[in-house]
């Protein structure tokens, strides 16, 4: 028995440019539904994580949010009954760009609509229909997944009670979209994307995925981490080199090393149409700003949590997020947190996260 689940539509899925026919929503579970169906956690990913956000009887492998996720751990799976969605767009399960279109017979590839946040939120509603669920508990996102679920929030208020939104903010700023226009302009312009129809079955537009990689991990960390992590150590796992511009340093050496292991593990096509979603998002534009976009939420309550280090989230966004709900919503928390591995926090820095999340349930 596998743990990951998937739910196939019978009918055509309308997205906000565009539709897709009988699509593909992967999911995962842990824990058990109560007799009222109103203990579930909704968990939005991400750019880049599957749906496996922790181990499980069925499958024992690591999963991303490992330390956060299971018995006695602050999303509680002996309380709770906590499904993790794969985005919509994604290559881990749901139809994306990678998978077929089921009326041409050929993989989407480009031929995909226009993908946006909202979207990959609408993807999970045909889930918790499926699994019986009107009201969740609480819908849970960081990064991608928490604009995720603060679009479901808008778009699907009377089925959820509370917000968890971690690192995350109402819309990209310019640096933010920059810095991801640049990771796909480096995997447009490797030849070996010919134009998204790069062959699924091989590693597609490496040198390029390699590159956008190594931007994303400086982005992802603090130059405060940097330094305090690698200084200026001398790489020792690579040798003399036949270029006058080689690996000198570890900091390069520990970028290469992730980069390399980046390769073929995720589509191409999909990433670039998930980076794009993150930057097409606005939650203002849900009413024409964001108190009149947030007026209709029926949340009871909201945390937003933020980190000093965090570049392509600032704190100041995650206090403009918070000040918006606080306008509609009648209990909410704003947790500043002095990590210093910048965005990635939320997925390393348990001994500051685990308490507060854990204090929230």
């Amino acid at each position: 028995m596998r743990a990951l689940k998937s739910l196939t539509l019978t009918d055509v899925f309308p997205m906000r440019r565009g539709t897709l026919k009988a699509p593909t929503i992967a999911y995962e579970t842990w824990g058990r539904l109560n007799a009222n169906k109103d203990n579930a956690l909704l968990i939005f990913t991400g750019l880049s994580p599957s749906a496996h956000a922790a181990s499980s009887l069925d499958d024992p492998s690591t999963g991303w949010w490992e330390d956060m996720l299971g018995p006695g751990k602050p999303l509680d799976s002996e309380r709770y009954f906590i499904i993790c969605v794969n985005s919509l767009g994604s290559c881990f399960g749901s139809t994306g760009p990678a998978s077929v279109n089921p009326e041409t017979h050929q993989h989407y590839r480009l031929g995909f609509p226009v993908l946006t946040v909202e979207d990959i939120a609408n993807g999970a509603i045909p889930v918790l229909d499926h699994l019986g669920i009107e009201v969740l508990d609480t819908v849970i996102g960081a990064s991608m997944g928490g604009m995720t679920a603060l679009s479901f929030a808008l778009s699907h208020g009377t089925r959820c009670r509370r917000l968890l939104s971690i690192s995350s903010a109402s819309r990209s700023l310019p640096y933010s979209i920059a810095l991801r226009s640049l990771q796909r302009e480096m995997i447009r312009n490797d030849a070996d994307w010919d134009n998204g129809n790069y062959p699924l079955e091989e590693s597609g537009p490496a040198s390029g995925m390699r590159l956008a990689r190594k931007l994303g991990m400086i982005s992802y960390r603090s130059a405060e981490e940097w330094a305090d992590r690698f200084g200026r150590e001398r790489a020792t796992d690579f040798g003399e080199s036949d270029t006058a511009f080689g690996i000198d340093f570890e900091v390069e050496s520990y970028l290469e090393n992730h980069a390399n292991r980046f390769i073929g593990t995720f589509d191409a096509n999909c990433y670039l149409y998930l980076s794009r979603a993150m930057d097409l998002f606005d939650a203002a534009d849900h009413g024409g700003s964001l108190r009149n976009s947030f007026e209709d939420l029926a949340l009871e309550a909201a945390m937003v949590i933020g980190v000093r280090t965090d570049t392509l989230f600032p704190l100041h966004q995650q206090q403009e997020l918070a000040d918006a709900l606080a306008a509609v919503v009648p209990e909410v928390r704003m947790v500043s947190l002095d990590s210093i591995q910048g965005h990635d926090s939320f997925l390393v820095d348990m001994d500051r996260f685990r308490p507060v999340i854990a204090d929230f349930f």
